[in-house]
């Protein structure tokens, strides 16, 4: 056999990783902490939710690495498309942002394990090889807080408004947080400018503030705390 079928042929038999995120830089660093594995191969890259359902099609991986802050739209859509259209396959999330926020709507989504993008290398590997194993992943201390929260009616002290958001609603609170107006996020998330103006009445509701102005302060505020933690 030569050296290229043999090549060919071993990577054939390694577990096959796809990497969704919009910043080339992580996805390099992340692909070469997966490739230095013996048994886990990075088979593809994608930038954002229509270029990932792509190569999930034509790779056809093992499992599907998300990031949730995507250029278009949440990853949190796409593992929900991942969820629909492959029910089978694996998805861990990655975020830089908080697990408080976004672990939970992962999990839900159906992601099999959230993993913060500052934690050390080796819990990334850890995560991957237990969401392959078919366990779920997140940190000691969110299975404490979900624990907490499935045992438990009440609910939890100290929550955060943001929390009673649906996903959506978060997706459009953060573009307002970064200085994006109703028809901007309307065509980014291929939505009726009525349709998020509705997201926004629900939004001021929820996290009861008086008017649009308020709420676009708040949202700001939210955002740069977000960004400065």
């Amino acid at each position: 056999m030569g050296a290229k079928k043999r090549q060919s042929k071993a990577q054939e038999e390694k577990t096959k990783i796809i990497i969704v995120d919009d910043h080339p830089i992580i996805r390099k660093g992340l692909g070469d902490l997966i490739n230095q594995e013996r048994d886990l191969v990075v088979c593809g890259q994608a930038e954002d939710v229509h270029e990932g359902l792509q190569a999930i099609k034509t790779l056809n991986p093992d499992m599907v690495i998300v990031d949730i802050a995507l250029k278009e739209t949440s990853g949190i859509e796409l593992i929900k498309d991942v969820k629909t259209q492959y029910p089978n396959l694996p998805v861990l999330a990655l975020s830089m942002h908080d697990e408080s926020l976004y672990a939970e709507r992962a999990l839900r989504a159906g992601a099999k394990g959230y993993i913060m993008k500052a934690e050390a290398t080796e819990k990334v590997i850890t995560a991957i090889r237990k969401v392959l194993s078919g366990e779920l992943y997140v940190s000691d201390r969110m299975a404490a807080k979900l624990v907490r929260k499935l045992v438990g009616s009440r609910p939890e002290i100290g929550a955060s408004p943001i929390d009673h958001l649906s996903d959506r609603e978060l997706e459009v609170f953060l573009l307002l947080g970064r200085g994006q107006g109703t028809r901007e996020i309307a065509e980014k998330l291929h939505l009726s400018v009525k349709t998020i103006e509705t997201y926004r009445a629900h939004i001021k509701d929820k996290l009861n503030l008086a008017g649009a102005a308020e709420l676009l302060q708040y949202a700001i505020q939210w955002v740069n705390s977000q960004n400065a933690g």
